[in-house]
């Protein structure tokens, strides 16, 4: 029986970092339920935007939201109005003040979120998933990606019976906690149900840095022993 964990919960700490950055004891579930609200509320407010992360911080008496997208252009919109707008709702949503932070991702085919919803997108229109999954391990592959592993599951090419099916290519090392690996899951909504797409991206390894002691301090210890 296999024992799956996630990849980024498993290296949080070590090679990953935290997208929700805040600490509370009292509020710490009214601050949680929050910030599963604003999440919810951008990803439905602006489904074209290309969103790869979102981190939340809450620093005072305020509430910082920083959206990671591969297409900033439809988030801020003609004269900064979509970004407005989308302000607005979610202060609505945590009756706090917001501070929205647009951040452009330089690679999004090193993204596995958008890789997975590109592809359940394409999955979606028809596309046959073989070639589906092919071409984008092929762009992601050409992107400087060092391994890709994608698996789709559910009613594959429209068959009764739901099965999965993998494509890898490259290394995968999910044993690695140095190893900087993306992961993103989406579902396609086909007419003949729902299909699962996982996509995990290996980047490479996140060496941790290694102090160097200084000379001076060297020849204090030295002097200090003799």
């Amino acid at each position: 029986m296999g024992h799956k964990v996630h990849p980024c919960g498993f290296r949080l700490g070590i090679s990953q970092d935290w997208q929700a950055k805040w600490y509370a004891e009292k509020d710490y579930a009214r601050f949680l339920l929050d910030d599963l609200k604003l999440r919810r509320a951008v990803e439905q407010k602006s489904p074209g935007g290309g969103i790869a992360r979102i981190e939340i911080e809450r620093p005072g008496d305020e509430v910082c939201i920083t959206l990671y997208s591969a297409r900033p252009g439809i988030l801020i919109g003609r004269g900064g109005q979509n970004v407005e707008a989308l302000r607005s709702e979610l202060e609505k949503i945590s009756r706090e003040k917001i501070r929205l932070t647009i951040k452009e991702v330089g690679r999004p085919e090193l993204e596995a979120c958008l890789v997975s919803r590109n592809l359940a997108e394409r999955l979606e229109n028809r596309i046959p998933f073989r070639r589906a999954m092919k071409q984008a391990a092929f762009r992601t592959s050409q992107a400087g990606a060092k391994g890709i592993k994608i698996t789709c599951g559910g009613r594959l090419g429209g068959l009764e019976i739901a099965r999965s099916e993998t494509l890898r290519q490259g290394r995968m090392p999910l044993h690695k906690l140095y190893a900087d690996i993306s992961y993103g899951f989406t579902e396609a909504r086909t007419v003949m149900g729902h299909i699962g797409v996982k996509v995990w991206i290996y980047k490479g390894d996140i060496l941790p840095e290694v102090k160097e002691k200084s000379v001076t301090a060297e020849t204090s210890e030295v002097s200090q022993s003799s």
